[in-house]
């Protein structure tokens, strides 16, 4: 149950990734490598601010601005100095990585002791006259702490993902849309399509930040192993959503997301359950994204080929 409960929160600051990821991949319609950065930087811009005494909210609110600044200069770069968005995401991946190397002095930042979510959260939990030992769920004692945190993630990832819901119903979200679209269509009718490019690239980098924040308060430290391997990540959750959303509607695509990084969320820790190496999760990572990628193809190509062998029998 305590893994059940891990899970659960894991998914739920993981969304803000994924939904970042989103916004670039399917809005916007492109590759934008910045997420790595802007996910590393938003845990250390977070620790760093923690670890000077800073409130969870004010640090988390900065971190997610770090990441906004980051695909600010990846579209920067893009539509002004014309630079391919794939080379401008790693550029400025590989310059938040140092960044993150100066803001951590060259070392891990430990969060224990600090006023981070997890114990502010179970402080509040303790201050409502709930139970000082948790909860007995299904057999299992779960504790205040993590019972605390899952319920203040709720609202931290719930509250993002509803503004940006919101905002896409906008006329500013709905002209981000139509870029992503069909730039020459939008550029036609008068939309400032570069304009839209960096504020989506600043958007979807700005909440990968937040997720970034929350991660980094979860585990208790950041480090700068936390700059790598989560795009993959991300785009696993965007094509697990787009499964169970079918594609239809925007808000639902969007509550597929949140579901799918869920989802995968529970089935690492099923992979946990049964044995696998935590230092094979990057490895197993990569696998589930390629068969989610590969396998449908094949079932459909399977599919179609077998009428066509009915008729050549027939």
């Amino acid at each position: 149950m305590n893994l059940l409960v891990g899970a659960l929160s894991m998914g739920l600051l993981l969304s803000l990734l994924a939904l970042g990821v989103f916004v670039a991949f399917r809005i916007l319609g492109t590759y934008d490598l910045t997420a790595d950065g802007a996910f590393g930087v938003g845990a250390v811009v977070a620790a760093a601010l923690l670890a000077r005494g800073f409130d969870p909210t004010t640090a988390t609110l900065v971190a997610g601005l770090a990441g906004a600044a980051a695909g600010a200069v990846t579209g920067t770069l893009h539509t002004r100095l014309k630079v391919d968005i794939l080379l401008a995401g790693i550029l400025v991946t590989t310059a938040l990585y140092s960044l993150d190397l100066f803001l951590m002095q060259g070392g891990d930042i430990p969060l224990s002791g600090t006023r981070a979510l997890p114990g502010t959260a179970e402080k509040l939990w303790l201050a409502a006259g709930l139970p000082v030992g948790g909860l007995e769920l299904f057999g299992t004692r779960v504790s205040a702490r993590n019972l605390a945190t899952l319920i203040a993630l709720i609202p931290a990832a719930g509250v993002p993902v509803l503004l940006l819901d919101r905002f896409f119903r906008t006329s500013l979200g709905l002209a981000l849309r139509a870029t992503g679209d069909n730039r020459t269509m939008a550029r036609a009718v008068g939309i400032d399509v570069d304009a839209m490019f960096v504020l989506g690239l600043v958007a979807a980098n700005g909440m990968v930040g937040l997720s970034g924040a929350l991660f980094a308060q979860y585990q208790s430290f950041a480090n700068i192993q936390m700059s790598f391997g989560n795009l993959v990540t991300g785009l696993g959750c965007v094509i697990l959503g787009d499964a169970l959303s079918r594609g239809r509607g925007l808000g639902r695509r969007i509550t597929g997301v949140v579901l799918g990084t869920i989802l995968f969320r529970l089935l690492v820790a099923a992979a946990i359950t049964a044995g696998v190496a935590p230092n094979a999760l990057k490895l197993l990572t990569a696998l589930f994204v390629l068969a989610v990628l590969v396998v449908p193809d094949l079932v459909r190509s399977r599919w179609r080929a077998r009428p066509a062998e009915g008729a050549q029998h027939g």
